[in-house]
């Protein structure tokens, strides 16, 4: 299986196009049927879950099968003529558990595999309402203890649904880095624990991704150069 994501950064003053697209892509996605599944969402203001929305930037990501698949030309077309800058991410689904909605929407996929290479990571959950406050109340602290983690290279705040329905995707030097801090450091492997403990989620996801191609640029630079 190969997935993609794409960050899309709309010019200033035209984030009303990206809120629109959320409702206009739908039918390109659905009818293309080598796309197994998708996803359109918004981003948050800073690289992690972020109660405020950035309204100039938004998210697609796609599953397939079928590794000639490509995203419709629509869409591609819409991002032109509005001179969206695109980031856009190939990746290949390696390690992971949990479901969206309801779905394995990237195979059965292992746990743990021998990869030790730069890895992309993505963890989504839908947030029991009445564990929002719980939640939120460790997220600042989270986010920051991440930028500052060795290894870190960057990450972005994805959610389908505000303050509820939310993803990070991260990126780091290798899987050791990545566990380091994910079970290691004292606060986020407390958190961690504390989410199953008090059942924090509904539902939720973790997946590893093997970076195949980073091509385009957020905010003038890309974020993350695969090195060959």
């Amino acid at each position: 299986m190969i997935a993609t994501l794409h960050i899309v950064r709309y010019p200033a003053f035209l984030g009303w196009a990206g809120f629109l697209s959320m409702a206009i892509f739908r039918l390109p996605l659905w009818l293309n049927r080598k796309i197994s599944f998708y996803k359109l969402m918004g981003c948050g203001k800073n690289g992690s879950f972020d109660k405020t929305p950035d309204l100039r930037q938004w998210a697609l990501l796609l599953a397939s099968n079928n590794e000639n698949f490509t995203t419709p030309l629509m869409i591609k077309s819409w991002w032109r003529f509005f001179g969206c800058e695109i980031w856009e991410l190939e990746l290949e689904p390696i390690e992971g558990h949990g479901t969206w909605d309801q779905k394995a929407v990237f195979g059965n996929l292992p746990k743990q595999t021998a990869y030790e290479g730069p890895i992309c990571v993505l963890t989504r959950a839908t947030i029991r309402l009445s564990q929002l406050g719980r939640f939120w109340s460790h997220v600042d602290a989270i986010a920051g203890q991440m930028a500052g983690a060795k290894g870190f290279i960057t990450s972005i705040g994805i959610g389908e649904v505000p303050w509820i329905k939310q993803a990070t995707f991260s990126i780091w030097e290798s899987k050791t880095a990545m566990k380091e801090f994910a079970y290691k450091m004292q606060e986020h492997a407390s958190v961690i624990k504390k989410t199953y403990q008090e059942k924090w989620y509904s539902e939720d996801m973790f997946v590893r991704f093997r970076p195949i191609k980073s091509t385009g640029s957020l905010k003038g630079r890309l974020p993350f150069e695969i090195k060959l």
